[in-house]
């Protein structure tokens, strides 16, 4: 009995020296951590790990490298500049004293709350005027967001202040930076003064049931108005403002699907030849009419590959004449010839930089960047369009550059072959949509 006594306090001592060192090592362990988190900044919980980036935003390009990029992101924009320091409680006071309410000073928390910067919340228009600040209309804040790029300034056209707001969807410029902003809500389009932003006038209330996306062709003096719950195109004079005709049958409850004809349609946009875009929404295609409202043709057709679409929304043309389609189901911006052929597209579901939630407006403006809207993160997105013409001016530099660097190496070992190099393409070739790589 006395052997096993001892047995077990033996084992009992065995274990109380185990469990100290591992208290030990827990502890220096953590001391180590803190230690770490301390000196190296502190450690993320790994939902924060979106807000640090891990790549470098300059190399997010459309292709891939080594092909030359004809889509490069450039920046976005979320709201007016948020400032740490109205967030820093450590000089806020603890609580409120009873001398300072009954003199009716303000609490921290109510200065904090009046001071707060405003953010987009749910923007669907965006255009650009020619000084190239980013125009959106933002329907949950109902305010138009300016962002000046050089400076990161951020300007707001607001509800109760410089207009009189509903539900503002979109907005476009004329060649005088003379903006025009849809209501679907007032069933109108505001206009306002060049630089002061002052409302001018307003039109349509008599002719538009819900507004949307709106152009204007500035050599034809022509302002096109998609009316999407009546399914047609509003055409107005860009001058008078006065109402001249409609493209589209209206009063079939989204039925048709005729050519020339509407289900919802939302986006429109003009080329230089004055030819009018139109995304025809719920019939999963693009329509093309020429200035005087003729039908010319058509392309697409419902799928979930790039080259089909899932409820395309916004719509712009580029300086070669492409037509980029904002597909708001799947996520992408799909660029497409006259004949419908997809020549690219970029963009996926996701929060990072060329990834799109929501993806809804789009426009193409002077300096040939390409803005994009999202109505779930609340953001504007900026890239940068390669022309054909600077395609073909990199093409040429790197086959120089090439023939170069053959030149020098057969001068130095001439027994050995010219190394032979692939060209890059001479223009955006067509993707088929099973073998496309874009966005990834």
């Amino acid at each position: 009995m006395s052997a096993r006594r001892k047995s077990e306090s033996k084992h009992i001592a065995w274990a109380i020296v185990l469990l100290t060192l591992a208290v030990v090592l827990v502890g220096t362990a953590f001391a180590d951590k803190k230690k770490s988190a301390t000196s190296d900044g502190p450690a993320l919980k790994p939902g924060d790990q979106r807000t640090v980036a891990y790549f470098d935003i300059s190399k997010i390009v459309w292709p891939n490298p080594p092909a030359i990029a004809r889509i490069k992101f450039i920046d976005l924009f979320t709201g007016e500049k948020i400032d740490p320091a109205k967030f820093d409680k450590s000089k806020e006071k603890p609580k409120q004293k009873w001398m300072d309410r009954l003199a009716g000073a303000q609490p921290v928390q109510e200065k904090q709350i009046k001071d707060l910067p405003f953010q987009l919340i749910r923007p669907y228009g965006v255009a650009a005027d020619s000084k190239g600040r980013i125009y959106a209309a933002d329907q949950g804040v109902s305010a138009v967001f300016i962002f000046n790029p050089e400076t990161k300034e951020v300007q707001l056209i607001g509800n109760g202040k410089q207009a009189n707001f509903g539900a503002i969807s979109g907005v476009a410029l004329d060649d005088n930076d003379t903006l025009f902003v849809t209501d679907t809500k007032l069933h109108r389009v505001d206009v306002f003064k060049p630089e002061t932003h002052q409302l001018d006038t307003a039109f349509g209330g008599d002719i538009l049931s819900d507004p949307a996306s709106i152009a204007i062709d500035t050599e034809n003096r022509l302002i096109y108005v998609v009316d999407t719950q009546s399914d047609v195109v509003d055409v107005f004079d860009a001058d008078s403002y006065k109402f001249l005709r409609k493209i589209g049958t209206p009063g079939k409850k989204h039925t048709l699907s005729a050519p020339g004809t509407f289900s919802l349609p939302v986006g429109v946009a003009v080329d230089s030849d004055g030819n009018v875009y139109v995304t025809d929404t719920f019939n999963d295609r693009v329509e093309i009419f020429d200035a005087d409202g003729q039908f010319i043709s058509m392309f697409g057709k419902n799928g979930d590959g790039p080259g089909y679409f899932e409820r395309p929304k916004g719509i712009a043309v580029d300086c070669d004449g492409h037509i980029w389609v904002a597909d708001a189901a799947q996520d992408r911006v799909k660029v497409f010839d006259k004949e419908g052929r997809l020549l690219i597209y970029f963009g996926q579901h996701g929060e990072y930089p060329g990834r799109f939630m929501g993806v809804y407006g789009l426009a193409i403006d002077k300096f040939n960047r390409v803005l994009t809207t999202e109505i779930y993160p609340g953001r504007v997105q900026v890239f940068r369009y390669t022309t054909d013409t600077e395609f073909e001016a990199e093409k040429k530099h790197r086959e120089d550059e090439a023939a170069k660097k053959n030149t020098a190496e057969r001068t130095q070992k001439p027994a050995t072959s010219a190394t032979t190099t692939n060209a890059a393409p001479s223009s955006v070739a067509p993707v088929e949509p099973a073998k496309s790589s874009a966005g990834k």
